[in-house]
């Protein structure tokens, strides 16, 4: 027994495709304590901790029986993310995440900035800019390079235009073109966007 605890988490993860169960049971041992703390820090409640906790082994034994897996090396951030994904799903099904509504002045920046942030919401602010971050690099290279100096960079169209050799006028076409882009992207990946 001593010589399977040494085992790296990748020859555990083999052993555990392979048929040997106990392989499961160490790395879920190894891990418990990080993960459970991990997910109490975002939750706060020792029950539904202990739910996500179960349901990510879940997602973990159904990716791995799949034979899905190929975090060579990396077992713990994998397992972590998937946790911070349950975590994520809880707060929206549950509508502890406002949505955010869409209007016709919609502003997806808008939703960009509270400093006040505490651990629940800190975990969805990462999540809405690692989602808008998506968003923005799947836009046409003209609209992102607009998009990204009007927004991040906060430049005005006349800059914009003296930066780009285009007019004022194609600059804020790209600007309107992208932020559409962005509302069809979001409503084709049904994305929740939080409004603080």
């Amino acid at each position: 027994m001593m010589r399977i605890q040494k085992k790296t988490d990748s020859s555990l993860i083999k052993g555990y495709i392979e048929g040997n169960e106990a392989f499961l049971e160490i790395l879920i041992k190894r891990h418990q304590q990080r993960l459970y703390s991990f997910i109490y820090s975002k939750i706060k409640d020792k029950d539904l901790t202990e739910d996500i906790f179960q349901d990510t082994f879940i997602k973990v034994i159904k990716t791995l029986k799949k034979g899905n897996y190929n975090e060579e090396g990396k077992f713990l951030p994998w397992v972590m993310r998937i946790s911070h994904n349950l975590v994520i799903d809880y707060f929206r099904k549950n509508n502890r995440m406002p949505k955010f509504k869409n209007t016709d002045d919609f502003n997806i920046f808008s939703v960009l900035g509270d400093n006040s942030l505490n651990a629940e919401k800190q975990l969805i602010q990462d999540q809405i800019y690692e989602d808008v971050r998506e968003l923005v690099n799947g836009l046409p290279d003209e609209q992102k390079e607009v998009l990204i100096m009007r927004i991040y960079k906060d430049m005005s169209f006349k800059e914009i235009s003296e930066n780009t050799g285009v007019s004022i006028n194609t600059a804020l076409g790209r600007m309107r073109y992208a932020l559409i882009n962005m509302r069809k992207l979001i409503e084709k990946n049904k994305i929740i966007l939080v409004n603080q």
